[in-house]
């Protein structure tokens, strides 16, 4: 795919993984928007994305848990930017390992609801207008707990191997058509994700967020007739 002048939307956006890639699209000259949840970090990624050479660049205040908060930024994304080629699907929370009895129905939710059930309704949401385009791809940023089982993790990875179940199964609904799709499993990755749940982790051997960006970006920018259906990463 030829990136210049293409819509990507990316979840995730203010800051780790998905500010890197909006900032990596930007300086191939994509249109970037970006969602996410802090207002003043959004407005500093659509500055720096600008000033990295993205033609269009607008942030998009959303907690994608909520759907009408979403299906509110997709309209404002379709009647801003006219149509989406290319979709990241980057946002998700940690769950702190504990076993499963000891954690709280609070937690549960809210991971299920952002690492998967989000994603699900936000490709809904803009596959009809990626099917319009003549050639569109879908990333889903995913984890390597969507193909592993990580000892006391069992709701965070219930939603990443909920996310690799997906990915596959759209995958096949699509195969033949102008829309790709790909999961990326990442190893742990230098982002505030872990500082969030206050747990004490070594991330010595953690990916840096631009080097996954490049990945993601190398992902898109094939030609059409070479697509890396998944890709795994590790430091």
């Amino acid at each position: 795919m030829t990136l210049k002048h293409k819509v990507a939307v990316v979840t995730g956006g203010s800051d780790g993984i998905g500010k890197q890639i909006v900032l990596k699209l930007a300086a191939q000259g994509v249109h970037v928007a970006i969602l996410g949840r802090n207002t003043e970090r959004l407005t500093a990624v659509e500055q720096e994305a600008v000033k990295a050479g993205s033609p269009k660049a607008k942030s998009y205040v959303c907690d994608i848990k909520s759907f009408s908060m979403m299906k509110e930024s997709v309209g404002r994304i379709l009647h801003e930017f006219g149509s989406v080629d290319i979709l990241i699907n980057n946002a998700g929370i940690w769950q702190k390992k504990m076993p499963l009895e000891e954690l709280e129905e609070g937690v549960v939710d809210e991971v299920i609801q952002t690492n998967l059930t989000a994603q699900i309704h936000l490709t809904r949401l803009l596959l009809p207008t990626l099917q319009k385009q003549k050639e569109a791809a879908i990333i889903n940023v995913i984890s390597k707990s969507g193909v592993t089982s990580p000892i006391g993790q069992s709701i965070y990875s219930a939603s990443k191997w909920g996310m690799t179940g997906f990915t596959e199964v759209l995958k096949a609904d699509l195969h033949g058509s102008n829309v790709r799709v790909a999961g990326v499993y990442q190893s742990g990755t230098r982002t505030d994700i872990f500082m969030k749940t206050r747990e004490k982790l070594s991330t010595e051997n953690f990916t840096d967020p631009a080097d996954l960006a490049d990945v993601i970006v190398f992902m898109l920018s094939r030609p059409p007739k070479i697509w890396l259906h998944d890709v795994r990463v590790e430091h």
